[in-house]
């Protein structure tokens, strides 16, 4: 499979003949004054959600945007904008003036994962963002119905059954971490996609589907019950809250996939806005409400620069491409 790539050179020119129109007009974006960042915050500061209000992304923007506002003294308002697992408000965002009023929590899936799935108009690249900080890690689980009597991922490949797999939708890290792990361990399967992890995991309750690939948060309280078994973590390290639960790659297969997220402004943001709002996050990390809700969404924290945020991505996206590739796997919409 070839790794698709954006082609820039369109990007660029379109903008080159933007700002000759707005010069021509005697006017720009955001003007002098605001593009120097010295009256931010100037009003709401906006946090635009890509997902459905209730799921981890959004519940993960409301616990920080409280006490970032509180740090910025002024509201931040969080709106909800699903669609293509984040595109539509990514791409929405890219519109908005660079003046750091308008704010996006953006997941890693859509960089480094949806791009495997979508075609090129639709894929969403970190370089078009100022990257404020990272945020926090949340693990995907293989989960199984207790009654198929699966407790390992070797007890699953054992059985020789065409396992009927559930994802939490086409170009997520569930269908990625499926994909990979029962194409390199030789397991025949079909991809069962759903839309966001509830569905999924009701699946695997019903016993519609064999097993799913679920964040940590929504799986666990079916884990504690007894009513969905653990059988391996994708995360790099064992998860902290699932310690018993090895790691596809300690049970031999390449599969380092994590849920990351991070917040994100317009493409030129004054350097002095993103620091400051920087540092209202960076309030919000301390504050002992927010550390709450991380440890009660079994979240591990992942605060790290957006200059880091920009590299661990785009390696990832690089990486999980080459996999794709090598193990011939198509991650499009099977429907």
């Amino acid at each position: 499979m070839q790794r698709r790539t954006l082609t820039r050179t369109g990007a660029v020119a379109g903008a080159f003949l933007l700002t000759a129109s707005l010069a021509a007009c005697g006017g720009n974006l955001g003007g002098d004054e605001e593009s120097s960042g010295e009256d931010f915050p100037d009003g709401a500061v906006t946090l635009t959600i890509g997902q459905d209000p209730g799921g981890s992304t959004d519940l993960i923007g409301r616990a920080l945007a409280d006490p970032a506002a509180k740090d910025l003294d002024e509201s931040m308002p969080v709106v909800n904008k699903p669609g293509a697992n984040g595109a539509v408000a990514a791409k929405e965002l890219e519109g908005k003036a660079a003046d750091g009023q308008n704010l996006m929590v953006i997941n890693a899936s859509l960089i480094a994962i949806t791009p495997l799935a979508v075609s090129e108009d639709e894929v969403v690249d970190i370089e078009d963002y100022e990257v404020v900080t990272g945020i926090s890690q949340d693990d995907y689980v293989l989960v199984a119905n207790p009654a198929s009597g699966w407790k390992t991922v070797d007890d699953l490949i054992k059985s020789g059954k065409k396992v009927n797999f559930g994802t939490t939708g086409v170009g997520t890290g569930s269908q990625l971490s499926s994909q990979l792990l029962f194409n390199q361990a030789g397991v025949a399967g079909e991809d069962v996609p759903f839309d966001g992890g509830a569905p999924a995991m009701t699946a695997v309750l019903g016993e519609q589907v064999d097993v799913a690939s679920i964040q940590l948060g929504e799986a666990y309280p079916q884990i504690e019950a007894g009513k969905l078994t653990p059988l391996v973590v994708f995360s790099k390290e064992r998860n902290q809250y699932l310690e018993d639960v090895p790691t596809a790659i300690e049970s031999g297969y390449d599969v380092p996939v994590s849920q990351y997220r991070a917040i994100v402004a317009p493409k030129g943001t004054p350097e002095a806005t993103i620091d400051r709002l920087e540092e209202a996050f960076q309030a919000a990390f301390d504050d002992p409400a927010y550390q709450e809700f991380n440890e009660g969404q079994l979240l591990t924290p992942h605060e790290i620069s957006g200059d880091e945020v920009v590299k661990e991505w785009t390696e990832a996206r690089d990486s999980y491409a080459a996999l794709v590739e090598e193990y011939n796997i198509d991650m499009g919409d099977a429907s």
